[in-house]
């Protein structure tokens, strides 16, 4: 029996559980779509911009830890998404990317919209540097096995998005239906490694003995959902926790061991344990550049006097920027469970450091008071912790929070405890701006009884405000809090320092600080929204959204206060042409720092 591919293709994304696809039309997918209009199990999640529907898929996968589906056309659809789709590739998130392509019969003849410059039907190769994978289906009769193994790929091992490019002839061929139901046979869970018994008997052995060990965690602890396992360690042996951006939230940012952010706008108290640590197991992490102060020594970690130990799933990220001891590959879940039970033969009643816990404490303690008179600050525009601390009052604890670029993705990391394990998201690797607005589109889906929050600069919300026409049109209470400050506010703030100007940075007219003015954009599209004119008046309208279950925003006028920054950044070395680097180590004018 035979039938055509688009209609084969719905219902192989049926039976392998997909309920939301993320798209915008084209005449090369209009198959596809004309077969998706007859699903009762998927829906179409129809945006105005590309970038918008990858980043709507980006965040919910991020909420289900399941492969989410984009659908694109060719050409400008395809350059459109590669700024959302890359996103998710250097935060691992997993994606399937299908795209329509031009007909088989008219390669490198200039059909409409090919690319074709260096190849016929090249366009995939758009997407090579950043997708693990990139398919054109040449043969309708392949697209059934490519689409087993794409899935396969983006949710194993190191996740990440895969492209599977589809001529639009394709979606109109008729395959046996007998190539399809085959993959109803193949698995779709496929198992992760663990450690090998030695390896986790050697770690455990170093845990145990050091005397200032730190466990550090990335990205892919949480990914991998290993929070459970990562507490039922870190509290037996009562060691402290340091973690990445992309790891807040792991587990409860007031968890008495842990440490908090390190790298950039990281936190004096984790690098005090940090710098000084004898062990330290990396997990689940790059060690990059914005988590280690640019791998300066003794700023966030200290490669002469600690022991490194590093876990992760990619085998390319084994020792890259710091000398190990012990590298192994393995599923960080699998590999703290086996720590821990390996611990527990050397150590059976654990071990206790209530000094840690109430050095930990006491820095905690004056920091929040250290910063409580700024936080009440009632001047206008407001300041970001004033900004900060009126949402944390507001929002419930498990709301989900999806920041942007600036100091909403910074401060948050640094200043607002996380309570609820898995609640804050942010983009780490490509750090996108339109991330936020977009993702909490996808993230809504994923949960529809949560509480979604988008908090975003004004130069993020303004790259795609189309999101508003999306969130109306579907009914998704969302809520995006603008944190205005009429600039690219950290790079601004950033050239200031450096050459005493913020030319290209800040939003002006006529000399005026200038802003469009989103409560009206909003409004227009019909959604419910108010522009603070009062700091008094951030709780009320933050009440009013927390129970409203219709999609707001609220356009908060903000101080360019700058994010502080205990951790260092080349960058600043490169500009003030002090400090710079020889060999991996920081120099300030020619003399060697410690």
């Amino acid at each position: 029996m035979k039938k055509i591919v688009a209609d084969q293709l719905v219902e192989y994304l049926e039976n392998r559980g997909v309920e939301h696809i993320f798209g915008l039309c084209g005449h090369t997918v209009i198959a596809f779509l004309d077969a998706l209009s007859r699903s009762e199990k998927i829906k179409f999640v129809n945006t105005r911009h590309e970038q918008i529907a990858a980043t709507a898929a980006d965040g919910y996968a991020r909420v289900t830890h399941r492969a989410s589906v984009v659908l694109t056309h060719l050409g400008p659809g395809l350059t459109n998404a590669t700024t959302g789709v890359a996103n998710a590739s250097l935060d691992g998130i997993p994606m399937i990317v299908l795209a329509g392509d031009v007909p088989r019969y008219y390669y490198g003849r200039h059909p409409h919209q090919e690319v074709n410059i260096h190849a016929d039907a090249d366009q995939l190769s758009i997407y090579r540097p950043f997708v693990k994978r990139a398919w054109r289906i040449d043969d309708p009769e392949a697209l059934p096995s490519i689409l087993d193994r794409a899935f396969t790929l983006a949710e194993s091992g190191r996740r990440g998005p895969v492209l599977i490019s589809i001529p639009m002839d394709v979606f109109s061929e008729e395959i046996e239906t007998a190539l399809f139901t085959r993959t109803r046979q193949n698995t779709h869970e496929i198992a992760p490694p663990a450690l090998d018994a030695e390896v986790a008997a050697e770690i455990a052995k170093m845990l145990v003995e050091a005397k200032r060990p730190i466990i550090h965690v990335g990205g892919g602890v949480r990914s991998a959902q290993a929070g459970k396992e990562l507490m039922d360690l870190v509290e037996f042996l009562e060691v402290p926790v340091s973690r990445t951006l992309m790891a807040q939230s792991v587990i409860a940012d007031d968890h008495p061991l842990m440490l908090g952010q390190t790298g950039f706008w990281g936190s004096e108290l984790t690098h005090q344990f940090t710098t000084q640590a004898d062990l330290i197991l990396g997990i689940g992490t790059r060690f990059a550049e914005a988590d280690s102060s640019s791998w300066y020594e003794n700023v966030t970690f200290n490669s002469y006097n600690t022991t490194f130990i590093q876990i992760d799933i990619d085998p390319q990220e084994i020792g890259r920027n710091y000398p190990l001891k012990v590298g192994a590959v393995a599923h960080p879940r699998l590999a703290l469970a086996q720590i821990l039970s390996e611990v527990k033969k050397l150590l059976p009643e654990g071990k206790k450091n209530p000094g840690g816990i109430e050095q930990i404490r006491e820095a905690r303690e004056r920091f929040k008071a250290g910063n409580r008179a700024i936080q009440e600050d009632s001047r206008f525009p407001m300041t970001p912790q004033r900004i900060l601390a009126e949402v944390k009052k507001a929002l419930p604890e498990d709301a989900l929070i999806f920041t942007d670029v600036g100091w909403n993705k910074n401060g948050v990391a640094q200043q607002y405890e996380v309570k609820v394990a898995d609640t804050v998201f942010h983009p780490s690797g490509l750090a996108t701006m339109g991330f936020g607005p977009a993702a909490v589109l996808g993230a809504q889906l994923a949960a529809p009884d949560r509480m979604v929050v988008s908090l975003v600069g004004d130069g993020g919300f303004g790259t795609n405000p189309s999101v508003l026409a999306t969130a109306r049109e579907m009914n998704l209470p969302v809520l995006w809090i603008v944190m205005n400050n009429s600039a690219f506010g950290t790079i601004a703030g950033l050239e200031k320092t450096h050459y005493k100007t913020e030319f290209g940075t800040v939003f002006m007219h006529d000399g005026q600080p200038y802003s469009p003015k989103w409560a009206e954009i909003a409004r227009g599209y019909g959604i419910k929204a108010a522009r603070i004119n009062d700091p008094a008046d951030l709780a009320n309208q933050l009440k009013q959204a927390v129970v409203s279950r219709e999609p707001v925003l609220l356009d908060c006028a903000m101080e360019n206060i700058p994010v502080p920054t205990p951790g260092a950044w080349n960058i600043n070395d490169i500009y003030t042409k002090k400090n710079y680097i020889v060999h991996g180590r920081l120099k300030f004018d020619g003399e060697e720092l410690s």
